[in-house]
């Protein structure tokens, strides 16, 4: 029951039971669990980006502006979990079960749904994009962005670049349906110089926006 101390917040976990626990905000990059019981736990607003958590049981649980990115979920029960503004970016759903669980405003991106079991595309909760969606955003705000990453926190984040390098249009969208356009450059551009502290996904710029 080693704890991965590679990312702080993490967790390197096998056939233990962690249910009814509150995992609000963590910063689950990287860990690696196997057959373990979250059931009926918060992970709002947590992060799973490059996680593997196989053969586990997230029954009841809620993951309200939870990011899965690169997130390793195969054979884990998510039956009755409650899903909302949550992203999942190239996930293995293979063998998921997402019997009665509920949807709002979550995306499946280049993830392979049809793997998963019991998951209702037609559900008008959720939107599914096979590959990162292509918008045109204006100069200024692609500079206000490209600065923003500037601010190491941001930068570490990974909320507003992929793998490659290049802007996460995913997550510009998501932003430009909070905020209109001169907004959300105003508020890139104080984040730039005023951020202080580690977050791990985009809900934080969110709120941060929200109070500029």
């Amino acid at each position: 029951m080693a704890k991965n101390q590679s990312v702080k917040g993490n967790f390197n976990y096998n056939n233990i039971e962690k249910k009814d626990k509150n995992f609000m905000y963590k910063n689950l990059r990287r860990s690696n669990c196997y057959n373990c019981n979250f059931s009926n736990s918060n992970f709002n607003f947590a992060s799973f980006r490059g996680a593997h958590f196989k053969s586990c049981d997230f029954s009841k649980c809620t993951f309200t502006w939870a990011e899965l990115i690169g997130t390793n979920l195969k054979g884990s029960n998510l039956k009755f979990a409650k899903f909302e503004n949550t992203v999942f970016d190239g996930v293995n759903l293979d063998g998921a079960d997402f019997k009665d669980a509920e949807f709002k405003n979550t995306i499946f991106l280049s993830t392979n749904t049809e793997k998963a079991e019991n998951l209702n595309l037609n559900d008008s909760g959720i939107k599914i994009f096979n590959e990162m969606p292509q918008i045109d955003i204006s100069e200024e705000l692609r500079t206000s962005v490209i600065n923003s990453m500037k601010n190491k926190y941001v930068k570490e984040s990974r909320v507003l670049d992929t793998k490659d390098g290049s802007l996460n249009l995913l997550n510009l969208v998501i932003l430009l349906e909070n905020f209109n356009e001169e907004t959300l450059i105003k508020g890139l551009n104080i984040i730039g110089n005023e951020l202080d502290k580690e977050f791990c996904t985009l809900s934080y710029i969110i709120k941060f926006i929200e109070k500029c």
